[in-house]
């Protein structure tokens, strides 16, 4: 199945799943199932091994969110998977918000950049740090922030992220760069 046919039937299916097609729901899950369980996965390997959610169960939360938003304008296969990082990020931020509720802030583990993303030095303290750091870079510069979820969080490659914003490939790596800096920043002055 070439690319540009895969994009445009996960969209297709995810419109038919969103209007309650349980059909649609299925073949559609079963399409983009193997990619959801491995971004999940990576996810994972981030969290505690308390964390009570394995790929499986992250893979279904979030799926079932996607398929519950009728107010979506799907826009192919890249943006399904944007917003399943996101859905995965938040159902992710929920889990460590109730364990550490449930342990007054105890046995949160840190969570460090990848060394290919160029902030290895930096790390935080949990996804509601993360998510902190991110609200802040959105108040500040929507597209940047965008483009950090999409692409640590969603692990989309440049060309598809400026695919899926409608810009260049230079416009992403030169906001890539500039949000980079900006997060080394801001989590070292966390740690600090």
């Amino acid at each position: 199945m070439t690319a540009d046919k895969s994009s445009n039937e996960v969209t297709d299916l995810s419109k038919a799943s969103a209007c309650g097609n349980t059909a649609a729901q299925e073949k559609l899950l079963a399409l983009v199932y193997d990619e959801l369980r491995a971004l999940a996965r990576s996810y994972l390997r981030h969290e505690s091994p308390s964390n009570s959610l394995d790929p499986t169960g992250l893979v279904h939360e979030a799926y079932m969110k996607l398929v519950d938003h009728d107010r979506i304008s799907w826009q192919g296969k890249s943006h399904f998977f944007a917003i399943g990082a996101q859905a995965m990020r938040r159902i992710l931020i929920d889990h460590a918000r109730g364990r550490q509720r449930a342990k007054r802030g105890g046995g949160m583990h840190r969570l460090s950049f990848s060394e290919d993303l160029g902030i290895a030095a930096a790390s935080v303290q949990d996804y509601s740090l993360l998510s902190e750091t991110l609200e802040r870079l959105q108040a500040r510069d929507p597209r940047q922030a965008e483009i950090v979820e999409l692409r640590f969080l969603g692990g989309m490659k440049i060309d598809e992220i400026a695919e899926h914003l409608g810009v260049s490939k230079r416009t992403v790596e030169a906001d890539w760069t500039m949000a980079k800096a900006w997060l080394r920043r801001e989590l070292t002055e966390e740690q600090a």
